[in-house]
């Protein structure tokens, strides 16, 4: 292949990729994110009156995350601890994370049930269907690991790359490695393959360990 064939290639790759990402994932972001906010209503009322009956108080909370390029908004999620949960502090920071959730709170986390109502800040653009996993705003040592490789210059997602090998299991420079390698390989493909894997990680309930950011490499030390 000649110079001039390649590097013709190459910028037709970069503006369909660029296109993609500015007007086609958008589009696919509204469409699904709206149909979910419309089929799943009935499902998520339930749920909501469940989180209720078993501890008074809003089914829903607002939490202050990372957003693009380092601004912040405010993410929904189902509440799946108990009100006198710490706030603004990350699961696997808690002392004795198990004493917080809900009965409730454990099933819906586990099938990742409360983070639907983030179709909302999908909705509204705050977020992306994939795309890394939003940082909350207090933690530094995630964000600056993602300055290494870009992550924090796109959109966060609902489920990603680093989502779906590993999620909670691993450690914070593998986390912010692998959003880094989502970056890179941001695309119509990419994307599919995230989303088809998301399902089959939820199906299977895999890398939700309670309080276990790194437990990939605790077992390795382990052994």
């Amino acid at each position: 292949m000649s110079d001039a064939l390649q590097h013709g290639y190459v910028k037709d790759f970069k503006e369909k990729r660029s296109m993609y990402i500015r007007i086609f994932k958008r589009i696919i972001d509204i469409v699904l994110s709206g149909m979910g906010l419309i089929l799943l209503a009935i499902p998520m009322g339930i749920v909501a009156i469940l989180i209720k009956i078993e501890d008074p108080g809003p089914a829903l909370f607002k939490q202050k995350r990372v957003g693009k390029d380092k601004k912040y908004f405010l993410l929904y999620k189902f509440r799946s601890m108990k009100m006198d949960t710490p706030h603004d502090t990350p699961t696997h920071m808690l002392e004795n994370p198990e004493q917080y959730i809900l009965k409730i709170g454990s099933y819906i986390r586990k099938t990742s049930i409360d983070e639907l109502p983030q179709m909302w800040n999908i909705l509204k653009g705050d977020m992306s269907i994939i795309g890394p996993r939003p940082a909350l705003w207090n933690q530094d040592d995630l964000v600056a690991e993602r300055d290494k490789y870009q992550a924090n210059d796109v959109k966060p997602g609902l489920t990603g790359w680093a989502q779906i090998n590993g999620r909670d299991e691993l450690e914070i420079s593998y986390k912010a490695r692998l959003d880094g390698e989502y970056v890179k390989k941001m695309g119509f493909g990419m994307d599919v393959k995230c989303f088809f894997m998301t399902i089959m990680s939820v199906i299977r309930r895999e890398g939700v360990v309670e309080g276990g950011t790194g437990e990939i490499e605790k077992r390795k030390l382990k052994k």
